[in-house]
């Protein structure tokens, strides 16, 4: 009865809590640390209750302890008899696999017991949100590879855990059509940002230009300062042509089964608030079976080497001129920009359809 009160008392304390045996096995974890670390496991390693070695049977063992902070601060403790604090630096892992630090303070609880608390929970809660925002991110790309009857395929390389580039494909009546947005700045404010344009822009819209002058609309209502920007290109793609219009955004270009590339040109603002009352209009372009459309964002064209030069549009017109369908031309273009810049430092997205 009095380990059930204590036990309702610790799992009330907001610092997260985890109770261990002699053994590093988890006896006992409070409704914080639960929620902290996303898990549900009731008794196991220390390793298994925090989610860094859900799988690892030597969690614990001589083996293991060396390089392992969390659990040999618990182990000192034991050999102590003392306070122990120490800074952890652990991956968790999950759907993706993130690195976490934090510290953590274990004291003895007597009868073969050590209590760890985890003192600046905060900055591993950040991690947490920021990694289920990464998940919900990964969750807002095309899911299929067909649409409208065309084949696609798509790239999408966040520099950061959240990305400022969203690449959209859909179906409106029976055309497939494409739209790719990058948006300002990087990180949280760019996801929220993505987040708006996944929401607003209207994909039921026949016409591309005016499906931009609507995420225009509702851009100016967010009332944004002028460093908040979105660069758009958007393309319908019909039996015989293309009808595309761009918001400020990297021309799209056309590979051309008989030879030849095509880059489309047409000029406009980004949506913003540095305009009252931007015009956005589109153009109509014919292609024939086995061209390759492809919609990219600067992330691709401006990755630099170590000497500053740029990828370019030039080396997507050569990537795409020596591929033969879209998904070689993507699998051809991430191989091509890490061989040139090594680390990418820019979001970097893109789509191709198969005519």
């Amino acid at each position: 009865m009095i380990e059930k009160f204590y036990r309702r008392i610790i799992d009330g304390v907001p610092s997260a809590v985890i109770v261990a045996d002699c053994n590093l096995k988890a006896v006992f974890a409070n409704a914080a640390f639960k929620t902290l670390f996303s898990t549900d496991i009731k008794r196991g390693t220390i390793g298994a209750a925090m989610g860094c070695a859900r799988k690892c049977a030597g969690c614990g063992k001589s083996g293991c302890l060396p390089n392992c902070s969390l659990a040999s601060a618990f182990e000192d403790c034991f050999y102590s008899g003392k306070e122990v604090s120490r800074r952890v630096i652990m991956t968790i892992k999950g759907e993706q696999a993130r690195e976490v630090s934090f510290s953590i303070t274990v004291k003895p609880l007597g009868g073969g017991m050590c209590m760890g608390v985890i003192d600046d929970a905060l900055e591993l809660e950040i991690a947490r949100e920021l990694q289920t925002a990464k998940n919900i991110q990964q969750r807002l790309l095309p899911a299929g590879k067909w649409a409208g009857g065309k084949r696609y395929s798509y790239m999408y390389i966040p520099c950061r855990d959240i990305g400022g580039d969203l690449p959209e494909v859909f179906t409106v009546g029976s055309s497939a059509c494409g739209m790719i947005a990058d948006v300002s700045g990087k990180g949280i404010s760019a996801g929220m940002l993505t987040a708006f344009v996944k929401a607003a822009y209207d994909k039921t819209a026949y016409s591309p230009a005016r499906a931009i002058e609507e995420l225009s609309e509702k851009f100016s209502e967010l009332n944004l300062d002028e460093r908040s920007y979105i660069t758009v290109a958007a393309a319908r793609i019909d039996e015989n042509s293309i009808t595309y219009s761009m918001a400020g955004h990297n021309v799209p270009i056309l590979l051309k089964s008989d030879g030849g590339i095509t880059r489309i040109m047409l000029n406009s603002p980004p949506v913003s608030n540095w305009f009252e009352n931007p015009g956005y209009f589109e153009d109509v372009i014919s292609y024939k079976p086995g061209d390759i459309l492809v919609l990219l964002t600067d992330g691709v064209t401006e990755s630099k080497n170590r000497y500053g030069e740029m990828f370019g549009v030039d080396g997507a017109i050569k990537t795409l001129s020596l591929s033969r369908t879209g998904e070689e031309f993507i699998k051809n273009l991430e191989e091509n920009l890490r061989s040139f810049c090594g680390e990418l430092n820019d979001d970097v997205t893109a789509i191709a359809f198969d005519l």
